[in-house]
């Protein structure tokens, strides 16, 4: 077998990408900027350039196995990526495409699929055959394994756990179009979005009211919260009460065994930790109570997308669609 696998992350900001070994090691890794260009051909020209370099310059040419990619949208079973919002093109062959160019088998999944491969083979999932990843971030991102397996359904869309619609009544517009998401609450936009609402209905003093509402991060409201401001703290409150309301939700489904948690969101601690718990626990139905543990993610926060992509470049064979299977 090959030593490496090229594992590339497609962000709306940035491609990372890196040589990664059986141990989860990165050997080495760069970026590119993902809007630099509107073709996705010429894209793949510069993330070829660069990827060619990157090898060569740690002589793992001929080494590679397979490459495994995680994008936004990108279907596992198809190798495509389609209707993306956050990128430049809406609809590409991306295993095809970037196979023909490097010469080497690809498989690629969604980001959030990635992240749970990703911590199955090198992090805190580790030994886990029923879990689901959470990843809190921009958006609210999931990928739900049953059985040791990442749950694709028949298209390879499913694991959308972020657009559960957790308030039917007055919720929030989401990013995909529908109302009440719970991306659309429990995302870092989300606190963000909870800190406005907060600072418009509360008249209590907050070190929040020194900056413009428009410019409010979730960063700004732990950092808040920490200096023991109290709205700061009430919205990571209502925060991890929603996401632990649908957490116990979620376990209905599938009986995890963990919920794995990743992203900026994530180390926020015992604020978001502890009202999360609390709600979980309320919830949950009886015969699941106490059971799914918490772990956070192993995973550093530079190498885990990358680690991510790169564990489904272990499994990578040439493309083939459902229907030639």
């Amino acid at each position: 077998m090959k030593p490496y696998v090229l594992g590339i992350d497609i962000g709306g900001t940035n491609t990372v990408f890196g040589i990664v070994d059986a141990r989860g090691n990165v050997i080495a890794s760069s970026s590119i900027k993902t809007g630099k260009h509107a073709d996705f051909n010429d894209y793949l020209d510069e993330l070829y350039s660069e990827a060619s370099h990157l090898i060569e310059a740690n002589e793992a040419t001929d080494k590679i196995q397979g490459i495994g990619i995680g994008a936004p949208n990108a279907n596992y079973y198809t190798g495509e990526i389609n209707n993306a919002a956050n990128l430049p093109w809406k609809d590409v062959k991306l295993a095809q495409l970037v196979s023909e160019k490097f010469g080497i088998p690809v498989a690629v999944t969604n980001d959030a699929n990635a992240a749970a491969l990703g911590e199955m083979t090198y992090g805190a999932a580790r030994g886990l055959k029923d879990f689901i990843m959470i990843t809190l971030g921009t958006g609210v991102g999931s990928g739900i394994v049953i059985n040791g397996q990442v749950v694709y359904g028949h298209d390879g869309l499913a694991g959308e756990l972020g657009h559960l619609i957790i308030k039917r009544n007055n919720g929030r517009l989401c990013g995909c179009g529908r109302t009440g998401c719970l991306e659309a609450y429990c995302s870092a936009t989300g606190v963000a979005r909870s800190a406005r609402e907060f600072l418009e209905i509360r008249t209590e003093p907050s070190i929040l009211r020194n900056l413009p509402i428009e410019e409010i991060t979730s960063k700004d409201v732990y950092d808040a919260a920490i200096q023991g401001d109290q709205i700061a703290k009430d919205i990571f409150n209502y925060t991890g009460t929603l996401l632990g309301e649908a957490m116990a939700d979620m376990t209905v489904f599938s009986s995890p065994e963990a919920f794995i948690l990743f992203g900026g969101l994530a180390k926020s601690g015992e604020l978001l930790l502890r009202p999360m718990r609390e709600a979980m626990d309320r919830t949950m139905l009886s015969a699941f109570k106490g059971k799914p543990k918490i772990i956070l993610s192993e995973l550093k926060e530079a190498d885990a997308a990358v680690l991510g992509a790169s564990a489904l470049g272990w499994e990578a064979k040439p493309l083939q669609t459902p229907a030639a299977q």
